[in-house]
């Protein structure tokens, strides 16, 4: 406990340790922190949820913040309004205040009413250094719609516009078959992407991920680096976007391949809007181009270009079925020199063109 760095966990408990304080205190643990705990409300597959009385929450964690003094604090489920107001005195005792809510649960049921999403936008969102929300939550808390990176955007700069430092918005489902998360904050943003829809959102991910993000933080690193390591963390002890196979020889069943072809595939959402040569992302990858070739041949049959082609077709499908844009300025978003090369890559990948495709809709 001398060493290790206190982390403070105020959540939901979770009878079966797959989310919650349970699996927060496995993550902050593993992590090397000193995990502390306040807990908001009791969950079990019999019982369903049971809120604690405010008194009993806000005591928790007074008592263990004057004690401990946590270097960061994470704050999750927590149900209802007037222990989310009264907890705001207690939280502002840190500057690396994680809020995570999770409006709704892995199976789209929402958790805490509107009372509780208000009273966090008012009292908890203006203290957080971080902010974290799935796509859906933010449509709930914000009363829009998110099916777009553009969509992305503006729900973010929204959330900050509520006071928080920096948003990290997950799970855009946008385009078929990849989840799309964006981290914001006033001077800079990044997208990135997982083609393991399925990993990704698994039960208790969300959770385990805010969890060691607050680690990171509570041990000194800035926000996108805190980020960073505990996507990998969580990432080689939860999911990887593409699995080894055992069965198979050569790069495609090395773990270094995988977390070469995983950090492409995001490079090309941070940077597809102005960067559609294979060059680029080898040199940021700092291999060659034939290496990157091999490796995505090996992990998903295709090539650099043609995944890069691919996360451009579905960024222009998308702006195609769901907004207003002309043709143009789809392609002055998607990094084309011209409407006319624009036209004639989207012809080459689909056999019609973006006008044709647009009216069939």
């Amino acid at each position: 406990m001398k060493t290790a760095t206190p982390i403070l966990s105020i959540s939901g408990s979770d009878s079966t340790g797959q989310s919650g304080i349970q699996a927060d205190v496995q993550t902050i643990a593993a992590l090397g922190g000193y995990a502390l705990t306040a807990v908001t409300c009791i969950t079990s597959p019999a019982m369903g949820r049971l809120s604690l009385p405010s008194e009993i929450v806000v005591g928790q964690t007074t008592s263990i913040i004057n004690s401990f003094h946590p270097k960061a604090i994470k704050v999750g489920l927590v149900t209802d309004s007037e222990t989310i107001r009264l907890l705001r005195n207690e939280v502002i005792a840190t500057n690396r205040l994680v809020v995570a809510p999770g409006i709704f649960d892995a199976d789209g049921k929402q958790m805490i009413d509107d009372e509780a999403i208000k009273a966090i936008a008012r009292y908890l969102i203006p203290e957080a250094l971080l902010l974290m929300l799935r796509c859906k939550d933010a449509e709930k808390m914000l009363g829009l719609s998110i099916k777009t990176d553009d969509d992305m955007l503006e729900a973010a700069k929204q959330l900050q516009a509520m006071g928080a430092k920096w948003i990290l918005l997950r799970g855009g489902q946008h385009t078929k078959g990849r989840l799309t998360a964006l981290l914001f904050n006033c001077s800079t943003f990044q997208f990135f992407t997982s083609y393991n829809t399925e990993g990704w959102q698994k039960h208790g991910v969300a959770g385990a991920l805010s969890a060691a993000i607050t680690v990171h933080l509570g041990k000194g690193d800035d926000v996108p680096t805190a980020i960073r390591n505990a996507h990998d963390f969580i990432h080689s002890q939860v999911v990887y976007a593409k699995e080894a196979l055992p069965s198979r020889e050569g790069l495609g069943g090395s773990k270094r391949s995988i977390d070469l072809y995983n950090t492409f595939v995001s490079l090309v959402a941070e940077h597809y809007r102005k960067a559609h040569d294979v060059n680029f992302y080898a040199d940021k990858l700092c291999i060659t181009p034939r290496y990157l070739s091999q490796i995505t041949d090996k992990t998903v049959a295709k090539s650099p270009k043609q995944i890069i082609a691919d996360y451009l077709m579905s960024e222009a499908k998308t702006y195609l079925d769901t907004t207003r844009l002309t043709i143009q300025e789809i392609a002055d978003k998607l990094g084309f020199s011209s409407q006319a090369l624009f036209c004639k890559f989207f012809k080459h990948q689909s056999n019609t063109s973006p006008r044709e495709y647009r009216s069939k809709m």
